[in-house]
């Protein structure tokens, strides 16, 4: 392979972006190659051996290696793509085009670029999707070690199917999630080419991707590697929720987890013969509903972890647990907190984020005192507003510093009725879970 050239790395210098090969080994070692013009990069992932052999490993191959090659592509966003391993189906046409445009929104506005990434893919043969669907007798659940999928767990525990746990890398919170769940788990393992970080260093633009649709992919392939009917993902519905508008795009953070991801992932999906479906179990749900049926899980709550800064690629910015000082953690605090006491947070977190007042500002940014809501995993203003009104309503939390505040600014004019918050508990009508496992959801989430 190619060294990188000594001189600083020019994004606006390079012509194209290649796919160039993919291959899975009898061992389910998978290489999926890359290239800028002459800088080439390799992609490594660890799959457990496959047990079965089915032709829908080979699609779901080179659905991973388009939608993985993102990763490499951010870094000088040129407009010619060349797929030298077959060009894409109508369908994963449309996701790529989604996921390659909309799902680095939030990339293109904070490195200040001139416009959406908007590059032309290549598009191969129209196939017919299948229309039959096999009978659903496993999932494969996706945990990344925070409250929502413990709770997928939950839900797909309740549904009598046969369950897998799936996780990318053995992070602690995974681990010890996965140890309190006591399910099977496969762990595959992602190796980025270093390469890239050199590439980052000199000068190649950096950001946000929506790594969610690579875990996606990634969960698909391991899935039909072990013959698993189907991935449960474990997205809810204010995923679907941007922070602002730029150049007649909404910017969402969390694009591939949401709704019009979703279904375009999955159309991406029906189109490989024999692969397995993959869905949301909690869809219908707000982050709300989904704190009010985690603080019934008490058994996670010594060992889950949502702050992403624990997942940080650089060792140097990981933090072991909860960091205390970023908008995720602000959020999951605030919107668990109506359903729990504050000893027992203050068990979960090491401190109380809402008695403390350098935090008011942070929590501030998350009921709408801002413009925009914070390009992190975090729900709806509605839900967080919601949220402060339960705390102001409770005898437990009301005399906290930031709930006083919070109760006092921005709860004036914007208070919600009853029948508003009710709303927030609700499921809602657009998903695409089977019918089999509604009644687990409802089971779960107490809806």
């Amino acid at each position: 392979m190619s060294t990188l050239p000594v001189k600083d790395f020019s994004p606006q210098a390079v012509r194209s972006f290649q796919f160039t090969y993919r291959s899975i080994a009898p061992d389910g070692q998978v290489r999926l190659g890359y290239a800028l013009d002459d800088n080439e990069f390799e992609e490594r992932f660890e799959f457990p051996a496959p047990r079965v052999q089915t032709p829908a490993l080979e699609g779901l191959l080179d659905l991973l290696h388009w939608i993985a090659g993102i990763s490499y592509y951010k870094a000088a966003v040129p407009q010619h793509l060349v797929c030298e391993t077959g060009a894409p189906p109508a369908a994963a046409a449309q996701l790529l085009a989604a996921l390659y445009s909309e799902g680095l929104a939030e990339f293109a506005y904070v490195n200040s670029l001139e416009a959406l990434p908007r590059p032309q893919f290549p598009r191969g043969d129209d196939t017919t999707p299948s229309a039959q669907q096999r009978e659903l007798r496993s999932l494969l659940v996706p945990l990344g070690g925070g409250k929502d999928s413990a709770v997928a767990v939950e839900v797909a525990r309740a549904s009598g199917l046969e369950v897998t746990l799936f996780s990318v890398g053995d992070a602690p919170p995974i681990r010890a999630s996965a140890e309190v769940a006591s399910l099977p788990r496969l762990i595959i393992r992602r190796t980025l080419d270093p390469r890239l970080l050199e590439l980052n260093a000199r000068g190649a633009l950096n950001g946000h991707v929506p790594v969610t649709a690579i875990v996606s992919a990634v969960a698909l392939l391991a899935a039909a590697t072990q013959g698993i009917d189907a991935v449960a993902m474990a997205n809810e519905r204010s995923a679907s929720v941007g922070s602002l508008q730029w150049q007649g795009v909404e910017v969402n953070h969390q694009f591939s987890k949401g709704r019009r991801a979703e279904r375009l992932l999955a159309d991406a999906t029906a189109e490989i013969d024999g692969a397995p479906r993959i869905f949301s179990l909690l869809r219908p749900a707000s982050e709300l509903s989904i704190a009010r049926a985690f603080a019934r899980l008490e058994r996670y709550h010594p060992v889950f972890t949502s702050c992403n800064r624990v997942f940080a690629l650089d060792p140097q910015r990981r933090t072991s647990s909860w960091c205390c000082n970023c908008d995720k953690c602000r959020f999951v605090f605030l919107i668990l907190a109506p359903f729990s006491t504050p000893e027992h947070m203050l068990e979960i977190f090491g401190a109380d984020l809402l008695d403390d007042a350098s935090q008011y500002d942070g929590f501030v940014r998350l009921v709408g005192g801002v413009d925009q809501k914070p390009f992190e995993c975090v729900g709806e203003l509605q839900e967080s507003l919601a949220a402060v009104q339960l705390l102001d309503a409770s005898p437990l939390w009301r005399e906290h510093a930031n709930v006083r505040r919070l109760a006092g600014a921005v709860l004036a004019g914007h208070e919600l009725s009853a029948g508003q918050i009710a709303a927030l508990f609700e499921l809602g009508e657009e998903h695409d879970i089977p019918g089999e496992l509604i009644g687990s959801v409802r089971e779960v989430l107490g809806a």
